[in-house]
């Protein structure tokens, strides 16, 4: 047996590799294994990603690229109807505000349905939404010392001292 064999397997892997596969208007990394790149979606987490895997059949530590067409397909599926493998408590959109159904939105559609809340927030001057305007922390964080924008806030020690050597250098004159 050669040193070249195994090479020739490996290349024939990275042949076959797809580095991105697109679920939605998301790419996610064909290298990582299904479940670790399912996480990379927004809406998805660990537990969701191994529900996902299970529902589609696919065993989760396979590398992702390396699926057969079908076999992604089978998790793009489980993603998009990912309200018929979840328990009712684990879906993001419980009773909606303005349908009143149970949903679990992924990628885009959460971020777009995120913007959506806060805009609504702010349009009916919710306390949270006031604090949306003001661009100040809204679930309760302290404020007094944390969360500045504006720069330090300190004692500047070094500018001090310049000042004190200039005012003396002037004075000598």
């Amino acid at each position: 047996m050669s040193a070249e064999e195994p090479q020739d397997a490996a290349d024939e892997e990275d042949d076959d590799l797809r580095y991105f596969v697109r679920i939605g208007t998301t790419d996610l990394d064909g290298t990582k294994s299904v479940e670790r790149s399912l996480r990379e979606m927004k809406g998805i987490g660990k537990r969701t990603a191994r529900i996902v895997t299970d529902a589609a059949g696919v065993d989760r530590q396979a590398t992702f690229g390396l699926l057969e067409d079908d076999e992604i397909d089978a998790v793009v599926d489980a993603v998009e109807n990912l309200e018929d493998y979840i328990p009712e408590w684990m879906a993001n959109r419980r009773n909606d505000f303005f349908s009143g159904e149970t949903s679990h939105k992924t990628g885009s559609d959460l971020e777009e349905k995120r913007r959506h809340d806060i805009n609504r927030m702010k349009m009916i001057d919710s306390y949270k939404g006031v604090r949306h305007k003001r661009g100040q922390k809204v679930r309760g964080q302290r404020t007094k010392s944390t969360g500045r924008t504006e720069g330090t806030i300190g004692v500047n020690v070094e500018a001090i001292k310049e000042e004190a050597a200039e005012e003396a250098a002037d004075e000598d004159e």
